[in-house]
C-alpha cells in the first residue's frame, strides 16, 4: 500500500499510514490500470514476437520423434580404431654392409690368432740387454739429479722479500685492531696477546704454506728466481710438494729461528743447502 501524501510504501493494510498518519478514507478512489501485454501496436513481419502458442521448430524439440528415451546423438555404425592402434611403427631400412677396398671383413665369431692365416705377421722387436735397459731407465733420472741447488743470495733475497711481505701484513693487523678498539699505537701491549698472536700465526703460516703447496713459490721465491721441490734427486722442477710438507716447512720456519737463527745457516753452506725446516718437511730449494 502507497501512501498518496507522503509515498510511504507499505506491505500491510491499515486505515492510517505507519508513516505520517493520513487516513486513507479521505483519499479518492483511482481505477487500477490495466497493462496488457499486446495493445495492437506491435511491428508485424519478422520484427514480431514469438508466439506463445506454436511449438518452436527446435531440433532437440521435435514432436515427431519415434522413442523419447533414444539418444540424441548416435555414433556411427563403424567405431574407429584406437590411437595406438592406428599408428605403426616406422620402417627403417636397414644399412647393407659395404666391402671396402683395402679393408678385411671382421668374421662374426672371433677366433684365435694361431688359427688366422690372413693375419699380418708383426716382426718381434729386438731384446735389449739388462744393462742398456737400466740405462735408459736411470737416465731421466741422472739428468733430474743435476738441479743445481739455489744460490745463497736468491735465498736470502727471496727470504727478506718475504718477510717485509709477512712483517707489513702483522703491522696492519695490529694497526687496524688498535683503531677498532680506540687505542693509541702506545698501547699495543695492551690488546689480548693470545687471540692476536694465534690469528697471526695462522695467516703468516697459511701465506708460506698455500704458496709453496699451490707452485712451490712464495712472492719472494717468485722475485728471486726459486722453487720448492721435493728432496728425492729424481724429482723434477716442475713437481710440486704436498699440502701437508708445505705446513711442516712453514712451522719449521720457528724451529730454525729459535735457536738464535742457525737453522737457517746450512742453507748458504754445502751442496745441498737444506735448512733445518727443507731437512723436517723433506725438501730443497733449486732453481726456477
Amino acid at each position: 500500500m502507497k501512501c498518496p501524501k507522503c509515498q510511504y510504501f507499505a506491505f500491510d493494510s491499515g486505515e492510517r499510514c505507519r508513516n505520517c498518519g493520513y487516513d486513507f478514507s479521505l483519499s479518492l478512489d483511482l481505477p487500477e490500470r490495466d497493462l496488457p501485454i499486446q495493445d495492437g501496436s506491435e511491428p508485424l513481419g519478422p520484427l514480431s514476437d514469438f508466439s506463445l502458442n506454436a511449438t518452436p521448430n527446435l531440433p532437440l524439440f521435435t514432436p515427431d520423434s519415434g522413442d523419447p528415451d533414444a539418444p540424441l546423438v548416435t555414433p556411427g555404425a563403424t567405431p574407429r580404431a584406437p590411437l595406438a592402434v592406428r599408428r605403426t611403427a616406422p620402417i627403417v631400412p636397414r644399412a647393407k654392409p659395404r666391402r671396402e677396398t683395402g679393408r678385411i671383413d671382421r668374421d662374426p665369431e672371433p677366433r684365435l690368432a694361431l688359427d688366422t692365416q690372413d693375419m699380418p705377421i708383426v716382426p718381434e722387436a729386438p731384446r735389449r740387454s739388462p744393462a742398456a735397459t737400466a740405462a735408459t731407465v736411470d737416465a731421466p733420472a741422472a739428468a733430474d739429479t743435476g738441479l743445481a741447488a739455489a744460490p745463497a743470495g736468491a735465498r736470502l733475497a727471496g727470504g727478506l722479500i718475504d718477510f717485509v711481505l709477512i712483517g707489513g701484513l702483522d703491522f696492519l693487523v695490529v694497526y687496524f685492531t688498535l683503531k677498532i678498539c680506540e687505542l693509541p699505537f702506545g698501547q699495543v701491549l695492551e690488546l689480548p696477546k693470545a687471540p692476536l698472536l694465534s690469528f697471526l700465526a695462522l695467516l703468516n703460516g697459511g701465506y708460506l704454506s698455500t704458496f709453496v703447496a699451490a707452485g712451490g713459490q712464495t712472492i719472494g721465491k717468485m722475485a728471486a728466481g726459486t722453487r720448492v721441490i721435493p728432496a728425492d734427486p729424481g724429482a723434477p722442477a716442475s713437481e710440486r710438494v704436498t699440502f701437508g710438507q708445505a705446513v711442516v716447512r712453514a712451522a719449521g720456519y720457528l724451529v730454525s729461528a729459535l735457536p738464535a737463527g742457525l737453522g737457517f745457516l746450512p742453507a748458504f753452506f754445502g751442496q745441498e743447502r737444506r735448512a733445518l725446516h727443507d731437512r723436517l718437511a723433506d725438501t730443497r730449494v733449486v732453481k726456477a
